[in-house]
């Protein structure tokens, strides 16, 4: 009598990618929205915190940098819709970091007791800050009104730039979730690494003042693409594109990305017990 034999093998985590998601996509949207409920459950505003936040480090960087330090903005542009450019791709990859890097332990026991794609945890967290990010756009839209600042057709890629600053921090996310769970001091260091990485990215001021002679260094920073196409995107282009910028971006990008699914896989199998 003839017996099929059927051998299950694991994949690796970039083949089984995009199908695991679909085939767990209702978990997935369980997750996402839980995160959501949760990082306004029991505060006095509410969402309201997703606009306060950005509004408020808008007026610090605009009064010290473009008031005190006298830093130039671009050509045309009010230096408040300069800072929010760029604070804007920065808060959305530093959120969205952040909450990736925490979101194994965060979800310990239910990866401990209840089997399915860890990396549905990671993609989860970058959802969140993506609802944050939309709601922040509604200040973008109340600066550009005050300051009778419409934005040209380079808006219309602006979801481009988005999508890079997603990739990014899922990128490193995969990578600091994984080190997070074996080594709990990552979860001081990550908040130390993104405050300095908020001053050595052109969040309060216009990349252009870099010295050509810092800009190839300056340029590693996968930030500076972002954050400069962003700014091209909403202020109507003042400056010619980056290119260099933004092509050293997005090969940044896909290596962290590529070093973040490599280490995922390395750890997936053992983060139940460990965790």
């Amino acid at each position: 009598m003839r017996q099929d034999i059927l051998t299950i093998e694991p994949a690796s985590v970039a083949n089984r990618f995009w199908r695991d998601l679909w085939d767990y996509r209702e978990l997935f949207f369980v997750l996402a929205w839980r995160d959501v409920a949760i990082r306004y459950r029991q505060t006095a505003i509410g969402i309201l915190w997703a606009l306060l936040r950005p509004f408020l480090a808008m007026v610090v960087f605009t009064v010290f940098f473009g008031k005190l330090a006298g830093l130039p903005s671009a050509a045309g542009t009010p230096y408040a819709l300069l800072v929010f450019a760029g604070l804007l791709p920065w808060n959305l990859f530093a959120t969205s970091l952040a909450d990736a890097g925490n979101s194994l332990i965060g979800n310990a026991n239910l990866i401990s007791k209840v089997y399915f794609p860890r990396l549905i945890v990671p993609a989860a967290a970058i959802v969140t800050s993506l609802v944050d990010f939309l709601v922040s756009l509604f200040i973008l839209v109340g600066l550009m009104i005050w300051y009778q600042f419409t934005p040209g057709w380079q808006f219309l890629l602006l979801p481009v730039f988005i999508v890079m600053a997603a990739l990014a921090a899922f990128g490193a996310g995969l990578y600091v979730s994984s080190m997070t769970v074996r080594y709990r001091d990552f979860r001081v260091v990550v908040p130390f690494a993104l405050q300095f990485g908020m001053y050595v990215s052109p969040v309060g001021f216009n990349a252009g003042i870099v010295p050509e002679k810092w800009r190839l260094l300056f340029d590693l920073n996968p930030l500076v693409g972002i954050i400069n196409g962003f700014r091209w995107s909403i202020l109507r282009g003042p400056d010619p594109f980056d290119w260099p910028s933004a092509l050293m971006s997005a090969a940044v990008i896909s290596l962290t990305l590529w070093l973040g699914i490599r280490r995922f896989e390395r750890d997936e199998s053992i983060l139940a017990d460990v965790i």
